[in-house]
């Protein structure tokens, strides 16, 4: 049986990457899957609730609710995908270097993670989007920068177990040293553990991002994520309680796939395979 056989049978984590599939592909063809300019303002048609022009209804400037949800799942999906990409490229270099060389030079850079670890990591954000600015540069650089020693952490011992096995004595006995030995023997052995962070650190920088855009922090205007959709939705929620549904329906999806597809991928990576892939 191969791998993709045996996660096809978790049923859970096989519909959550068909959804994200799905979602992913609308989010790339929003142009041709949408039907109003996502920024178009139509006051005579504002706060409508949803009917056969506006799927989803339109918020207080007439724009269409549908269009603004689609466009904003280009924002969230690449808030969250980037900011795990780089933070997991970041954490990996210092964790593998760490768990690789040991002594002083693991003690220096765990003693860096430990300073970033205590402060709160959305406290950080929040200042740094301050300081560097709203946008989706300000808010990838906060979110990166608060992201990346979870990485470093799995990577560091990850890497510590490696080192004692037989296979990493071998290379070096060939003469394999230094990122030549962590690359092209250590990392492809623990390429599962990193997939499975990878897949829930991409729900947690969607869930960041939407937390710094409802508090205001988020995208200008008239660009749009989820968080903002959720925010503006917010203070109009007892009167026109589409406006804040629809974006939270499909936040709450998209988290809830992502989290599935991770359980699903840690346990076919579960060196033990005493997991039920059938539930």
């Amino acid at each position: 049986m191969t791998r993709f056989q045996k996660f096809k049978k978790h049923r859970f984590a096989y519909y959550s990457l068909i959804f994200l599939a799905f979602i992913t592909i609308l989010a790339i063809a929003a142009p041709w899957v949408t039907f109003h300019e996502y920024d178009a303002q139509n006051i005579s048609e504002k706060l409508m609730t949803p009917n056969s022009s506006h799927w989803f209804g339109t918020d207080s400037l007439g724009r269409d609710l549908y269009s603004r949800v689609i466009y904003g799942a280009r924002m969230s999906l690449a808030v969250g995908i980037m900011t795990a990409l780089l933070s997991l490229t970041v954490g990996t270099v210092i964790g593998s270097w760490a768990g690789y060389r040991e002594g002083w030079v693991d003690r220096v850079l765990m003693h860096i993670v430990d300073m970033f670890c205590i402060f709160p990591s959305i406290l950080i954000a929040i200042l740094l989007t301050v300081f560097v600015g709203r946008g989706f540069l300000g808010i990838l650089l906060a979110l990166v920068l608060t992201s990346w020693v979870t990485q470093a952490r799995l990577v560091r011992n990850q890497v510590l177990q490696q080192k004692s096995l037989s296979y990493v004595e071998s290379a070096r006995a060939m003469g394999v040293r230094g990122p030549r030995l962590i690359f092209s023997h250590i990392l492809p052995n623990i390429v599962g553990p990193i997939l499975v962070s990878l897949t829930f650190q991409i729900p947690t920088s969607i869930m960041s991002e939407s937390f710094l855009s409802f508090i205001g922090l988020g995208l200008e205007p008239p660009h749009s994520s989820w968080g903002t959709l959720a925010s503006e939705g917010f203070r109009a929620m007892r009167s026109y309680p589409h406006l804040i549904l629809f974006p939270g329906i499909v936040l709450f999806i998209t988290l809830l796939a992502f989290n599935y597809l991770g359980d699903g991928l840690r346990d076919l990576f579960d060196p033990h395979g005493k997991r039920d892939f059938s539930s």
